[in-house]
């Protein structure tokens, strides 16, 4: 049986067209229903992976007007990356032959608000897995002048490429890259927008 499965360019431009629908507040809801539901117990293929933010006001499904089945998700704060995250990712390209990883950033994004300040010289969040977590992502948090927005808004873009990069060259998802069985891109969701760029 042939893998009708698409490509990783496929899967993007499929995601660009419903995040269009999403601006444009035309979405389809696509695979929501009952039907589908029990249609989807069987197995999934889903057409990419997303490590995203968790912010609550970034759920991927809705922001690239797909459904049930269609997204890989993983969220955590900032996008940072750990073994459990590594694991999940790997076992998306591995065992799900998922051919797309989109490593989505956001603007006004919390976990990089936060860095920032701990780059500008004030204490690290409390708790201490909070600030660990903060302080994965201060290195890339390079000082924009006085302009705190800006600031901000070049950390996002820093650190989706910050992770790329680091998943591109992980050991679990290097081999995967290097066949080009998985491509890795990065982008931002805009919130005021509902626009998704690639960065």
């Amino acid at each position: 049986m042939a893998d009708t499965r698409p490509t990783a360019a496929e899967a993007w431009s499929m995601m660009l067209e419903g995040n269009g629908r999403w601006q444009r507040d035309e979405r389809q809801d696509p695979r929501r229903s009952a039907e589908e539901r029990a249609a989807a117990v069987a197995g999934q293929t889903p057409a990419a992976m997303i490590l995203s933010c968790s912010d609550s006001r970034v759920p991927a499904e809705l922001v690239f007007d797909l459904g049930l089945g269609d997204l890989f998700v993983v969220r955590t704060a900032g996008q940072v990356v750990d073994d459990a995250v590594r694991g999940t990712l790997a076992f998306g390209a591995g065992a799900l032959g998922i051919p797309l990883l989109v490593v989505l950033g956001h603007s006004q994004c919390g976990a990089v608000k936060a860095a920032v300040a701990v780059a500008g010289g004030e204490p690290a969040p409390e708790p201490a897995t909070l600030g660990a977590l903060v302080g994965d992502i201060v290195p890339v948090c390079v000082g924009e002048g006085d302009d705190e927005k800006a600031g901000v808004a070049a950390a996002v873009d820093a650190n989706v490429r910050r992770v790329v990069a680091q998943l591109t060259s992980d050991p679990s998802l290097s081999g995967a890259v290097c066949n080009n069985r998985l491509t890795i891109i990065g982008a931002r969701y805009d919130l005021e927008t509902g626009a998704v760029v690639e960065v």
